[in-house]
């Protein structure tokens, strides 16, 4: 289906202008020259984005904004306004204004680039939406964001791997999320209403991590003051999910692979052996296959745990899945911690996908939640979002002589026009004073670095 977007300008050569440049990206557009013409149009469709026009014959843009905020509080929307309104442009994209153009335009490729990301972040609520949904025909499994090919192939497998009750090897890199894929497995097979047992087995030393799968009687060890069951045990009917499995110790390897062959196993201290029907799904952020080569993993034990193996990539191959990710735990964190930060600036979501992400989606979590826990207000900026999106690109650019020469630039100026604001206290007229340049165009320069100040 077309994107659905909604023009309100008065200017027949500002129509014309994003009319055949929005040609290209085969949308739907509908037209409006005045807020009375908008109004009854935003009534009667669900636009994807709105582009509106600050000074219109009938009012002011802003207040239909705010209007449509009201109404549809996530409706994504751009101002397109002059030099002499760009305060007040700024003051809405800390109400929720995704972004704001200012006439003439003079670079319709930057402006082409603008919708586009309007359009993006417009699809990723949506898709967020739709998933939280569709909650309770995944029999409460968990949310797995993302749009791109490689995560959406492996939705694919683990809901057509998980009726079949296999044993299930998940590769990838710490904090990709493996754990949200077995939960999923789990969720959508005939064991949904067992048991979900999870185990770190990094996290474990040998003796706790075997007295943990084991279990053990009363006196097995110093300590054992009663008898308990293992998760072998409690697993029954279940889903065992034995994490980071490269860490096991080599003994313990060979005890797994008894329990797998013999669908049995003994408690620490007893003799008996007792039975259990579990599903075994196991994860790893190393490559057992190499694990093998190098001797410290089991070959017969490797062999007998690939049957169904999935790898989740991690985050820097599937830069597409930024967007909806930081949305997502925006909107999660928001409602944790009663606020209402954001919108993301495009910058910030440039800088968002720009960041190398070493600690994958878990790190992007981080930021986000730290983003929005130290903010009272306000769109998130670069700055807000730590190092990994920020600082280190900045640098990176800053300082690399073979960085390009429009990201050294702003590398630069954002570096210039910070310190300008510390100095002049955060008030713009000072701190444009300082620098020479006309207020209006200060303004300009800043939005363009997206470094936001409340004067």
């Amino acid at each position: 289906m077309k994107p659905k977007i909604l023009l309100v300008d008065d200017d027949p050569f500002t129509r014309s202008l994003i009319d055949d440049l929005l040609r290209e990206r085969k949308v739907e557009l509908h037209v409006a020259i005045n807020l009375a013409q908008a109004r009854q149009a935003f009534r009667e469709t669900d636009f994807n984005l709105v582009l509106l026009d600050q000074r219109l014959p009938d009012g002011n843009g802003l207040d239909f904004f705010a209007e449509m905020r009201r109404e549809r509080p996530r409706q994504t929307a751009l101002l397109i306004t002059g030099f002499a309104e760009v305060k007040d442009a700024m003051r809405a994209v800390r109400e929720g204004l995704f972004d704001y153009l200012t006439k003439p335009f003079d670079n319709l490729e930057e402006l082409d680039a603008v919708i586009g990301r309007a359009l993006e972040m417009d699809r990723a609520y949506r898709e967020i939406a739709d998933l939280r949904e569709n909650l309770d025909a995944r029999r409460g499994g968990p949310v797995i964001i993302g749009r791109s090919a490689v995560i959406e192939g492996l939705l694919m497998q683990a809901r057509q791997v998980a009726p079949l009750d296999t044993t299930v090897l998940i590769e990838g890199e710490s904090g990709t999320g493996k754990e949200l894929f077995a939960q999923l497995i789990h969720a959508l097979s005939a064991r949904a209403r067992g048991p979900l047992l999870e185990v770190n087995c990094a996290a474990l030393s040998e003796s706790l991590l075997e007295s943990t799968l084991f279990g053990y009687e009363k006196g097995a060890f110093t300590g054992a003051a009663r008898a308990m069951a293992g998760y072998f045990e409690e697993a029954n009917g279940g889903t065992l999910f034995l994490d980071e499995i490269a860490d096991m110790s080599a003994r313990l390897q060979a005890s797994l692979l008894r329990v797998l062959q013999e669908r049995n196993f003994v408690r620490l201290g007893a003799t008996r052996p007792r039975a259990s029907d579990f599903r075994l799904i196991l994860a790893t952020n190393r490559s057992l296959e190499a694990e093998v080569k190098a001797g410290r993993f089991r070959a017969d034990l490797f062999y007998r745990i690939n049957v169904v193996a999935l790898r989740v990539p991690p985050l820097r191959e599937r830069p597409e899945d930024i967007m909806p990710l930081a949305l997502y735990f925006l909107d999660h964190f928001n409602g944790k911690f009663g606020k209402e930060v954001g919108p993301f600036t495009p910058e910030a979501f440039a800088a968002l996908e720009a960041a190398a992400w070493a600690g994958n989606v878990r790190e992007l979590q981080h930021a986000v939640e730290r983003a929005v826990a130290v903010k009272a207000a306000g769109p998130i900026t670069p700055g807000d979002l730590g190092a990994p999106a920020a600082t280190a690109a900045l640098a990176a650019a800053a300082h690399s002589p073979a960085a390009p020469f429009r990201e050294a630039r702003d590398a630069f100026e954002r570096e210039y026009f910070t310190g300008l604001l510390a100095a002049a206290g955060g008030n713009v007229t000072e701190a444009a004073r300082l620098s020479g340049i006309a207020r209006q165009n200060f303004y300009a320069h800043i939005k363009r670095l997206g470094i936001v100040t409340e004067s």
